[in-house]
């Protein structure tokens, strides 16, 4: 199958990519650079229509998997809506003008990248059928939330399927041992806002692209969620991520003194979001996750090993 991977230079596109090549795809990039990690890969700007269209038709891929992001190394959340203002873009103009090429191409299967952490609070694990967080929604994740709405709106008019990935850690991740996120746990900077009470569902980007490649040959289309088997509260997770680290234990924070810091967002990242359940996509991709928890898939990526005996 030529499958064209719209992003393949960001975290999962670079993992991805090699991995088609290896099980007998013909892996097509399309970045805006041209650079890619494996296989042939195209220049175009998603939100130039006409480059856009240039290049699915030279490609004319069997399947899309559009990856369109452009994610910021490092987040503020309290300017969240500010630093996905492109990613938004990519997710509405940017996917519509991949898949009106795509389809114009004759490309019969669509996949893409949601997000698995985006329901509505509510207790318990959150399956494909649970609402998004459409009401109350914070200020600055409004707009990141309609983007996806959008997204997932245009993949399935177009017969596809969205994979909701988790908080995606990995090379080149906010999570590795390099990335942004790290950097601060190290540096002591990231405390238990309120309680901490946000459940958190992570997604290892080799899991993220074996799952793709699972969906690319079935026949299922709406949305699954792509996460590990151990879903951790916010307050546990810091505190033994802090540990695998040897960084300084996480202070606390009160929600109402955080919210100056971080927003409203940042307070609701820590307590308001809801784990999400794999079950379907097990069932209906065949696909298990290789890292089923994140303190070894950490682990395994060189965050350390020191919480080995606390998951």
């Amino acid at each position: 199958m030529r499958v064209l991977v719209a992003g393949s230079t960001g975290v999962i596109g670079r993992r991805l990519m090699p991995l088609l090549e290896a099980v007998g795809h013909e892996a097509i990039g399309l970045s805006r650079s041209g650079d890619g990690p494996a296989g042939r890969t195209l220049a175009a700007d998603a939100l130039d229509r006409d480059a856009v269209s240039r290049a699915v038709r030279e490609a004319a891929p069997d399947a899309v998997v559009n990856l369109l992001t452009a994610i910021p190394a490092a987040l503020d959340p309290k300017h969240l809506a500010r630093d996905f203002a492109v990613t938004n873009r990519l997710r509405t103009e940017g996917t519509r003008n991949l898949y009106d090429a795509a389809r114009a191409a004759g490309t019969a299967r669509f996949l893409a990248q949601g997000l698995a952490y985006a329901y509505r609070p509510a207790a318990g694990l959150a399956d494909e059928d649970a609402p998004l967080w459409t009401e109350r929604t914070p200020k600055q994740f409004a707009p990141v939330l309609a983007a996806l709405v959008d997204l997932e709106t245009m993949t399935a008019e177009a017969g596809g399927l969205v994979l909701r990935f988790g908080h995606l850690y990995g090379p080149g991740s906010a999570y590795a041992p390099d990335g942004s996120f790290t950097a601060q746990v190290r540096a002591g900077k990231v405390p238990v806002v309120g309680g901490g009470h946000a459940v958190l569902s992570f997604t290892h980007a080799d899991d993220a692209a074996t799952a793709i490649v699972a969906a690319l040959d079935k026949d299922v289309t709406g949305a699954l969620n792509i996460v590990d088997d151990t879903p951790v509260t916010m307050a546990d997770f810091l505190t033994r991520y802090a540990r695998m680290l040897d960084a300084p234990a996480p202070r606390r924070a009160p929600a109402a003194l955080a919210r100056l810091a971080v927003g409203g967002w940042g307070v609701a990242f820590m307590n308001g979001l809801r784990g999400a359940d794999n079950s379907r996509a097990r069932l209906r991709l065949d696909w298990r996750p290789r890292h089923p928890s994140w303190v070894h898939g950490m682990e395994a990526g060189g965050a350390g090993a020191a919480a080995r005996d606390a998951a």
